[in-house]
């Protein structure tokens, strides 16, 4: 009994340790499987500046290479398009990355001269791809560094979009012929906000111009190049001021505490460039042909003040070849052949028109044109030849009227219809209109006839009648009503349509406040994508919009400086700015019969804050901020403001600061 007693002891230790033994083995086995272990949170850091050689802000530099350490592999990514370098010289600096270092090799260096090198964004680390944004690398080979500085933003003037990658420059020579003869003095490019900052000025006078430069030449030599200028010079300066660090905690987003520092403020950081272009291009024939029998096509490279004179060879009787059909600029036109010219297979026409060069220059040509006629292939013949159809018979020797629109009309505007071709003859007195009532369309009172609208449009038409909302009416058009210019006559025509009721619409009148009534100005009611859909005078103060369709919508206002009714561009060689645009800054909801008042002070938001952000097209690349991104040497740390209102942590909050430029 006491030897079993023994032997189950003994027993029982031994399959213990074979019990741990085979656990060990498959928690090992277990932690095999389950595969490759996480290597933690994702890097959202961008690269971090360690140091450089020579260090940034070295006075007497001499050495034409350049090395800059960071803490990580990084990249240096479009290199040519987006670094920088001020001044600007003849000999662009090679940048290059390699593991951990970025290299800069000048051929040569200026004497006492404060260099600049603007990366922007093109920094990121190998693995991510996280930018370093803004980052500067400065020195100078004299014994003095230039450390002032302008900042601001370039926005289109025509609709205030942050223009992206432009060059933003200085010259301290106050003549106009800088800026088209002379390389920039000192050069930045802004970010994906529109945001600029030119470094590395000395005390002075300057002024302030931005650039599409397309010949990478540094200077406005093309009119097809986008530009802004300032009316006045700016003069760089410096001041300490006491600004408040707000610290968040970094767990909840709340504000933890408010610190005092003392800071350099670097003055003027808030200047508003609008850039536009000008208009003005080579004029020339970019494109001819003949689109069918009964038409020729003319394209011109850009709009044109006069049309071209057309002559035919070998028909010295004909002094008009058709009917034209433009466009409002025209640069784009379409003659409608007589039927004498129609018949012909091949047509030779001189056209007489001003063109000018490269440089501009005007002079009056006269260039000989080839159409030919497009023949189309021949089926193969078959046994049974293909029965015509009375239909397509008819169709063949007549035209017809086409509606423009639904069967639901818009009680303000009129009726539109078009013809295929244009018409020689037209009888108005064929055309009726009948309106419901008592389930009979009896004629409407009053008169009423076809009109075109425009005579650049010839083939189109418009019926204009008192609507009344809610009204049933009938348009009808008699058969040989009208006779297009090959002879063809119309077919009949009916059209049954309802004007909508009174509580389809609704409506937005505008009070703005802050511009003198003296200055002409026009409201432009705007769609989701920037887009006009109407315009309004604007009339002591009020622009009023009815019949609006129930919608968002957006406005802004243009300041029609010549009275002329439309948006005017700007012109460096006149000295001439765009016209001013200001945006409403929020959206305007309005539902079905509801009459809406907004009341719009045109200066109570800055320039650059005015467009929503529903409707900015040219948005950063991100709106995430680098929370955890720090400044990398001590003079970007001096440089920065704090604005204690603005949570970092919001990518919506942009606090308080608020830029003045770009009042009217």
């Amino acid at each position: 009994m006491q030897y079993k007693k023994r032997f189950t002891g003994a027993a029982a230790r031994r399959v213990s340790y074979v019990l741990t033994a085979v656990a060990a083995m498959l928690s090992a086995a277990s932690c095999a499987n389950i595969g490759t272990p996480s290597g933690g949170p994702r890097d959202e850091d961008p690269p971090r500046f360690i140091s450089a050689n020579p260090p940034s802000g070295s006075l007497n530099v001499t050495r034409e290479r350049m090395t800059l350490n960071f803490d990580e592999l990084i990249n240096v990514k479009d290199a040519f398009q987006k670094v920088v370098v001020s001044p600007v010289s003849g000999s662009t600096p090679r940048v290059t990355s390699q593991g951990r270092r970025v290299n800069i090799e000048f051929d040569s260096l200026a004497p006492n001269t404060t260099y600049t090198v603007d990366f922007a964004d093109a920094i990121e680390d190998n693995n991510e791809g996280n930018k370093l944004q803004g980052f500067t690398y400065t020195f100078s080979t004299g014994p003095v560094l230039d450390s002032l500085r302008v900042s601001g933003r370039v926005l289109a003037a025509r609709n205030l979009e942050p223009q992206q990658s432009m060059l933003v420059g200085v010259h301290s020579d106050m003549a106009d012929s800088a800026f088209t003869s002379k390389r920039f003095l000192r050069v930045a490019k802004t970010d994906d906000r529109g945001r600029f900052t030119i470094r590395g000025l000395a005390p002075g006078k300057y002024r302030v111009f931005a650039l599409g430069d397309m010949d990478n030449d540094y200077a406005y030599s093309s009119p097809e190049e986008d530009l802004a200028f300032c009316d006045f010079t700016v003069e760089p300066y410096s001041e300490t001021a006491t600004a408040l660090d707000s610290v968040y905690d970094p767990l909840t987003g709340l504000l933890d505490s408010v610190r005092e520092r003392t800071r350099t403020m670097f003055l003027p950081n808030d200047i508003v460039l609008r850039s536009f272009n000008s208009g003005v291009r080579q004029q020339y024939l970019s494109k001819y042909e003949r689109i069918d029998s009964t038409r020729v096509f003319l394209k011109f490279n850009t709009r044109a003040d006069s049309l071209p004179e057309l002559s035919v060879i070998g028909h010295p009787d004909i002094g008009r070849i058709g009917t034209l059909e433009a466009s409002a600029s025209l640069d784009s036109l379409v003659w409608w052949l007589t039927p004498e010219l129609m018949r012909e297979d091949s047509l030779r026409i001189v056209a007489r028109y001003t063109r000018s060069d490269q440089n501009l220059v005007k002079s009056h040509v006269a260039d000989t044109l080839s159409f030919f006629t497009r023949k189309l292939p021949v089926p193969k013949k078959k046994d049974k030849k293909k029965r015509i159809s009375y239909a397509d018979s008819i169709a063949a020797i007549t035209t017809a009227f086409k509606m423009l629109g639904s069967s639901t009309q818009d009680v303000h505007l009129p009726v539109m219809f078009e013809t295929p071709a244009p018409l020689a003859s037209f009888d108005t007195r064929a055309v009726r209109l009948s309106v419901l009532a008592d389930s009979v369309y009896v004629p409407v009172s009053g008169e009423f006839s076809p009109e075109r609208p425009d005579s650049l449009e010839p083939r189109r038409f418009s019926l204009d009648y008192p609507w009344e909302y809610g009204g049933k009416y009938r348009l009808e058009i008699d058969s040989l009503a009208a006779t297009d210019i090959y002879g063809k006559p119309t077919l009949p025509l009916r059209h049954d349509f309802t004007v909508k009721q009174t509580g389809d619409y609704c409506s937005v009148l505008f009070h703005v406040t802050g511009l003198d009534n003296a200055i002409p100005a026009f409201v432009e009611l705007l769609n989701s994508s920037d887009a006009v859909q109407r315009t309004a005078r604007l009339d002591n103060g009020d622009a009023f919009f009815p019949f609006l369709t129930p919608g968002k919508y957006y406005a802004r206002i243009v300041l029609d400086l010549n009275g002329n009714g439309e948006y005017d561009t700007g012109n460096y060689a006149l000295g001439l700015q765009p016209e001013p645009v200001y945006y409403y800054p929020k959206a305007i909801n309005v539902k079905k019969n509801w009459d809406k008042e907004e009341n719009w002070a045109l200066f109570d938001t800055p320039l650059d804050m005015m467009k929503p952000a529903a409707i900015t097209k040219n948005k950063p690349a991100s709106d995430k901020r680098n929370r955890n991104q720090k400044n990398q040497t001590e003079e970007e740390e001096e440089e920065e403001i704090f604005d204690p209102t603005r949570n970092p942590f919001d990518p919506n909050d942009r606090g308080t600061r608020r830029s003045t430029a770009g009042s009217y």
